[in-house]
């Protein structure tokens, strides 16, 4: 197990990071993808990965809201992980998509509208290896937080 950072959980830390992901959502959309595509954080400093951004309906506001993620192709799928860094909570795009599970993924230019479900056990467990070997800090996070950090399997409709 690794050890979690201090000031993770802090109020200060979860602010950072919303500036910063509509800082990468703005580049991305600016610039079609050419910016902000690929995340140089943490495990992604010597290999970045790819970011595509999911947008989806607030659960309870119903507005609009667009969230930078870190994905995997399966196929004609995208994956993505609502790790939120290990934080003992999930993010609040997770909730939103469950709620409502129509969304539109952006991977560069292309908008691709996609349904969400969450990966079951077995599609889990089939798909985290994975996941970790496309961003590592993968397994810490899971290591910090005691939820068992869901999988999102976005198909094409």
């Amino acid at each position: 197990m690794d050890k979690k950072p201090k000031g993770l959980d802090d109020p200060g830390t979860v602010k950072f990071m919303k500036v910063m992901a509509a800082v990468n959502v703005w580049l991305f959309r600016r610039t079609g993808g050419r910016l902000g595509s690929h995340w140089r954080i943490g495990a992604g400093w010597k290999n970045p990965v790819p970011i595509c951004l999911v947008e989806h309906t607030g659960r309870k506001t119903g507005l609009p809201r667009t969230t930078p993620l870190v994905y995997l192709r399966d196929g004609a799928n995208v994956v993505v992980v609502a790790s939120q860094a290990g934080r003992p909570e999930n993010p609040m795009w997770f909730g939103n998509v469950r709620a409502n599970p129509d969304v539109t993924v952006q991977l560069g230019r292309d908008r691709l509208p996609m349904t969400a479900h969450v990966a079951d056990p077995v599609e889990r467990a089939a798909l985290w290896p994975r996941l970790v070997d496309l961003y590592p800090d993968y397994d810490s996070y899971q290591s910090w937080t005691d939820r068992v950090i869901p999988v999102v399997v976005l198909e094409p409709r």
